[in-house]
């Protein structure tokens, strides 16, 4: 077993701006890297694989969890509910794996409440046109959705000054971004004194 702990790493956005894909790549391309896998009480979608997209189970299952204070962070987003797991965070860092947890910016919030010293990159689009243009290339939202979404993002723009480092994410340059986060992982790896988390 390693005797280095990982770090544990929050990376946040509004929606839109490639968390998803961003961390998908960090997970692929940076050694020692991996991803925390939510628990969720939904049902599988078609093309999820239990264990890889989520660990799914009952709401029963869930809510104990909850009750035994298993999360780091848990939501109810429209009749169900989300949850990032401490044992699983806490073993791989324990394996000198160094752990990233997408979140919203509530969920940022409510994670460094418990790990203060994990490190919180916002993740921002470069301008807000960009950001519009992003949601309504999908395709998936009403007028009111859009504008609902957009409003939200604006609202989580203005929480960046609460995070450790803001990273821009420009339209068709993921690779930069990946490696800008990259470098600031090595940093904090760096660090002296280095950073401590406790959970």
């Amino acid at each position: 077993m390693s005797t280095r702990r990982g770090s544990l790493v929050i990376v946040s956005a509004p929606s839109g701006t490639g968390k998803t894909t961003l961390v998908e790549r960090l997970v692929e391309t940076v050694p020692d890297m991996v991803m925390s896998r939510s628990y969720t009480s939904r049902p599988v979608r078609s093309g999820e694989t239990d264990g890889v997209d989520y660990i799914f189970m009952s709401k029963n299952h869930f809510r104990l969890m909850v009750l035994n204070d298993e999360f780091l962070e848990h939501a109810e987003v429209y009749g169900n509910h989300y949850g990032v797991p401490k044992q699983q965070v806490k073993d791989a860092m324990a394996a000198g794996l160094d752990v990233i947890i997408k979140a919203d910016v509530q969920g940022a919030q409510t994670i460094r409440a418990l790990a203060p010293e994990a490190v919180a990159i916002f993740l921002a689009p470069t301008e807000m046109s960009e950001l519009e243009d992003r949601l309504t290339a999908r395709l998936t939202e009403t007028p009111d959705a859009l504008a609902l979404r957009l409003q939200t993002a604006s609202r989580e723009m203005e929480e960046s000054q609460n995070f450790d480092y803001v990273v821009y994410n420009p339209d068709g340059r993921l690779d930069e971004a990946v490696v800008a986060i990259e470098r600031l992982v090595h940093l904090e790896k760096e660090r002296v004194p280095p950073r401590r988390v406790a959970l």
